[in-house]
Formats: structure tokens, C-alpha cells, sequence
């Protein structure tokens, strides 16, 4: 099986305008789109749009119309002139826990055949349900990582404005997770976030044990994001409304799953 999880931790460092800073304790499932039924149906605890203690939701994820997250994936990819022929998808992210999930990354690893990495796409989520895919080609790859500056014209935080750019650094997941997301403006990098973790067996008993050590984790990701805020807004830092700029927003998707958490 290629599918585990990752005992995580997250951290946040805020350069400028003022320093921000923040880290929490968080696991992750790093799950191939093609064992998700298998563990459906031999997991206690997991299950596929079925409620359970941790449901993965197809709907939560990038829509082109298509039934699961993997064909979805595989629409976008194609019409980003993506012609390889992927033999393995594996996404790490948040599953829906007791019916409610939020993402506020995800990440695709694609695969050929013979286990080369053709691409990566990291799945950018925000508080008002909206998905912008990232796509980093192969020609981006090395040493074992994905790296590349993107333009993000996404509204992620009140607090970065719509036209900085995203570097992004993702390491193929191994026995330790290691993902850079960092922000830059005219002056410079302002904003680190950083996801480091190690490799842990997806079985009922490490899912039983997360559930009690990280509870409700998908609602205290939410209320931080939303604490964290409070303290920016608090500290007053400049603020963007969602509605300015509309047409710097672009390439964005509606989360299906949204509307129902």
C-alpha cells in the first residue's frame, strides 16, 4: 500500500509588515486515489462519502464535473496540456472528520508507470469555498522536490494581497514529509509557512488513537485560522476586502462539498 498518514506540525512566520508568528500539532492523510475504496471498505473508522469518524469526500476537492476526485484531477491536467500517461495519484490532505472538513491546502503527486514523478499540484482552499489548483510540471523537479514561483491572483487571506506570488517547495512524501509554501511581494519574501512530519501506517488503530489526540481537527483548523486573523486584524495589519479586485481571482473553482459542512 502507498497510501499512510503523517504526524504533522505547521508553522507560520510573518515577516513584514509586523512579525506574526505560530505552530500546532496536526496529522494528514497522504492517501493513492486508487486504494481510497479498498480502505473504504477494510477501515472501521474510514470511509468514502459515507459518514464515519473520518470520511473522504470527493466533493471536497477540484470539480470538472466528473464523479471522483481522481478523474477530476485527471480533466484538469489534460486541459493544462498534460499528455503523459499517469499511472498513480496520491493526495495528501485533511479528510472530512464527524461531517466537516476544510482544506486549506492539499496536495497531488502524480506518477508514470515506472514510479517517475510527472507533476504536482497543490490545491489551494479559503474560508469562502473556493479551490485554486496550482500545476508544477515535471521540468520544475529536483532533487526530489517540486519548486516553483506562481502568481497567485487567489484570495487566500484578507491579509495578502491578491497579486504576490507563491513559492512553492514540495518534497515527494517518504518516510518524512517536508512542504515550503512561502510568500513574496515588490520587496521581497514577507510570509513562511512550513509542513514537516513523518510517515505513520494508515490502520484503524493509529486512526483511533488520532481521533482522541487530535479532536474535531478539521473545526480547530477553521476557528485558528479565524484567531489567528483576529490577532492580525488586531494588530493592524492592512486588510483586503473579498470583494476588491474580483478580476485578479482567477482560475478559481467552487467547492462542491462547501455548502453541506
Amino acid at each position: 500500500m502507498k497510501s499512510c498518514l503523517y504526524k504533522c506540525e505547521v508553522m507560520h512566520y510573518r515577516l513584514k509588515p509586523l512579525k506574526h508568528w505560530f505552530k500546532y500539532k496536526t496529522f494528514m492523510f497522504y492517501l493513492d486515489l486508487d486504494e481510497i475504496e479498498l480502505f473504504s471498505k477494510t477501515l472501521w473508522f474510514f470511509s468514502r462519502n459515507k459518514f464515519n469518524i473520518y470520511n473522504f469526500r470527493d466533493k471536497d476537492h477540484l470539480n470538472y464535473g466528473a464523479v471522483t476526485v481522481k478523474k477530476n484531477l485527471l480533466l484538469y491536467l489534460n486541459k493544462q496540456g498534460i499528455n503523459e500517461e499517469i499511472d498513480r495519484i496520491v493526495l495528501l490532505t485533511n479528510v472530512a472528520i464527524f461531517g466537516y472538513n476544510f482544506n486549506p491546502v492539499s496536495f497531488y503527486f502524480c506518477f508514470d508507470k515506472k514510479g517517475n514523478p510527472i507533476c504536482a499540484v497543490p490545491e489551494v482552499g479559503n474560508t469562502f469555498g473556493e479551490i485554486k489548483p496550482f500545476l508544477l510540471k515535471r521540468e520544475t523537479f529536483n532533487n526530489n522536490t517540486f519548486s516553483s514561483l506562481r502568481k497567485k491572483y487567489f484570495y487566500v487571506s484578507p491579509f495578502i494581497a491578491l497579486n504576490s506570488t507563491f513559492e512553492f517547495n514540495l518534497e515527494i512524501p517518504g518516510e518524512e514529509l517536508r512542504i515550503d509554501i512561502n510568500d513574496y511581494d515588490m520587496s521581497g519574501k514577507f510570509f513562511i509557512s512550513k509542513l514537516t512530519g513523518k510517515r505513520r501506517d494508515l490502520n484503524d488503530f493509529n486512526l483511533f488513537i488520532y481521533a482522541f489526540k487530535f479532536p474535531l481537527l478539521t473545526l480547530k483548523i477553521i476557528t485558528a485560522i479565524h484567531w489567528q486573523a483576529l490577532k492580525l486584524f488586531l494588530k493592524k495589519i492592512p486588510y483586503h476586502k473579498k470583494n476588491e479586485n474580483l478580476k485578479l481571482q482567477t482560475g478559481v473553482f467552487k467547492n462542491a462539498g462547501f455548502s453541506n459542512r
